[in-house]
């Protein structure tokens, strides 16, 4: 029997305030807070469970790289997540792929996206432009 993972548990920020990011991802982002104590924070949206964790190592500046993760989001909501968003953030990338996307960074410079599209329509997009030459397995 082959072993695999079952998907993704979670993902544990480290965080510089935890006040502060828990205003960030509740307020700006809306995240649902499940718990909260003085050295982090449990958050929930959609099937995603998110620990903000605090640590004296943070940085306050965004990898050098193009690390990131990034959040779907409804066509309908994407405006007004867009203008929440660059009015409480720094925009660190321009949208250079398909789908309608904002590139920003969290109180402690996690790089984030909202996207609008999933893993289906960028392969739909893939499909459509098959000089882009990527490789598809269907």
């Amino acid at each position: 029997m082959a072993l695999a993972v079952t998907g993704l548990n979670h993902i544990t920020l480290a965080v510089a305030d935890v006040p502060r990011s828990l205003v960030f991802y509740r307020d700006v982002l809306g995240f649902k807070p499940r718990a909260v104590w003085d050295e982090g924070a449990y958050l929930e949206v959609g099937t995603l469970w998110l620990c903000l964790s605090k640590d004296k190592n943070v940085r306050l500046a965004p990898h050098p790289d193009y690390t990131h993760f990034a959040f779907g989001v409804s066509d309908a909501d994407y405006p007004h997540l867009r203008a929440r968003t660059t009015a409480n953030a720094a925009i660190w990338k321009d949208n250079q792929s398909e789908g309608a996307s904002t590139y920003f960074l969290d109180p402690d410079g996690h790089k984030i996206e909202i996207h609008v599209g999933s893993l289906e329509t960028r392969l739909d997009y893939y499909r459509s432009y098959p000089d882009k030459g990527v490789e598809l397995f269907d």
